[in-house]
């Protein structure tokens, strides 16, 4: 049979009689609605089924940036996952960029209405977006969350994600520098416990230094980049200024220091370009007796190391004088262009709520102090998490401030100029000073 033509009229069977035409009109009138009605019935229930089998609710995406997974697992990538699996109602589609792109990547998805609804940043970079309106105030939200306690974090990290007196973001994770020193070098010179001001690094450097070993006393990072600022920054800050004021009497005599240690050849000239990853290798392999760096390399340098090692507290300008450490870590925020804040703060929830395995898991340091570190068993490594927890209460940001990368710029510049002897240490400080100047002026 054809479908869609009318049971009325078509044909009867080949040989059979017609019945009177009215009566045969009426019954197949009533087929007809019989049929019709049969049919639709049947269309219901399998709407039904269809609208049984869906889900009574709208699912909603939410995108998330950060550059965990681009060479390794990692706290966002992994915990995007999970929240993912563990909830019909929201979708999670995870993106891994490069650290060097990550910025300028979201800046331009942010101008086009392509943004994420929730991005982790380097923390010195939180400030160029918070003071935009690009990320989404969540100081009541944190208020009244269960899970969330403001209070529990470090002073440097929050700040970091604090701007004009609100909260734009969480801390992720924190870190910070120490010194490193090699045990059985400073055993053979004589030394019995790490230098406690910078005049003691060249003093312990010089005795540690063995060219014939091609051993350096001291290796860091004064590379011109981020790192040079990250290491040297502290040594601003303990010497009584900040972002806002870098030419202090600390800090040249600091800058003459390091200096002399290149010069004497106490460190290796490739400390100017050196990354703190490399330059940590150098002390890894034995070929520096001290190192400046952080938490991060704690677990290469168990496998790597093969040497008793400890690390201690950064120097001081003067012995008792005022701390200070850079401030490391990420952050995360949720953008103010978010279609769904309300959403994207669940998942921002249980990212915090799972801060007790960012160490265990994946080597970071939660920048709460309500979390205790499981002990490792692992002696060095316990004692050196130790003194990176008791650093962390000194640590301080990088800024914050929205043009924070041309501020780092001075900075690292200056640092260049002195230790490359272009310039006297005070002078190229000061150069800094009159750029920035024009920055904290805007």
């Amino acid at each position: 049979m054809g479908i869609g033509v009318p049971m009325a009229a078509r044909k009867a069977p080949s040989g059979k009689r017609k019945s009177n035409t009215a009566q045969d009109a009426a019954k197949a009138a009533r087929e007809d609605i019989m049929h019709f009605t049969k049919l639709g019935l049947l269309a219901g229930l399998a709407i039904g089924a269809l609208v049984a089998a869906a889900p009574a609710y709208a699912q909603v995406t939410l995108k998330v940036w950060s550059i965990d997974g681009v060479d390794r697992p990692g706290i966002a990538d992994t915990f995007s996952k999970e929240f993912d699996e563990a909830n019909e109602d929201i979708v999670v589609e995870y993106r891994a960029i490069p650290f060097d792109e990550i910025v300028n990547e979201t800046l331009r998805a942010f101008a086009t209405g392509n943004a994420p609804d929730i991005v982790s940043f380097d923390n010195p970079d939180f400030a160029l977006f918070s003071s935009r309106g690009a990320m989404l105030d969540i100081t009541e939200r944190v208020a009244n969350s269960e899970i969330i306690s403001k209070a529990e974090y470090f002073e440097g990290p929050l700040n970091s994600v604090t701007w004009d007196g609100k909260l734009y973001g969480l801390p992720k994770y924190t870190d910070t520098i120490g010194i490193f020193y090699n045990k059985d070098l400073f055993a053979k010179a004589g030394l019995t416990e790490p230098p406690k001001t910078w005049a003691e690094v060249a003093e312990y450097a010089e005795k540690l230094t063995d060219p014939a070993s091609n051993v350096y006393g001291i290796t860091f990072s004064a590379r011109a980049g981020e790192e040079g600022t990250f290491q040297f920054l502290p040594i601003i800050q303990m010497s009584g200024g900040n972002a806002d004021k870098v030419n202090t009497e600390g800090a040249a005599q600091v800058l003459d220091i390091w200096k002399s240690l290149i010069d004497n050849g106490n460190a290796s000239r490739d400390v100017l370009s050196l990354g703190q990853w490399d330059s940590t290798g150098v002390f890894n392999s034995g070929n520096a007796a001290m190192a400046i760096s952080g938490p991060w390399e704690i677990d290469r340098m168990v496998e790597d190391a093969k040497f008793e090692w400890g690390v201690a507290l950064l120097p001081t300008i003067e012995e008792g004088g005022e701390r200070s450490s850079a401030l490391g870590g990420f952050n995360w925020g949720i953008m103010a262009n978010t279609q769904h804040p309300d959403e994207a703060f669940r998942l921002l929830e249980y990212f915090v709520d799972q801060e007790d395995r960012i160490f265990p898991e994946f080597g970071n340091l939660p920048a709460r102090g309500d979390i205790e570190l499981p002990v490792t068993g692992e002696a060095k490594k316990d004692e050196a998490l130790t003194v990176f927890q008791e650093m962390l209460q000194y640590a301080q940001p990088r800024g914050p401030h929205p043009d924070w990368q041309k501020i780092s710029k001075a900075i690292y510049d200056a640092e260049q100029q002195a230790l490359t002897g272009q310039m006297p240490a005070m002078d190229a400080l000061n150069q800094a000073q009159a750029t920035i100047d024009t920055i904290f002026k805007k």
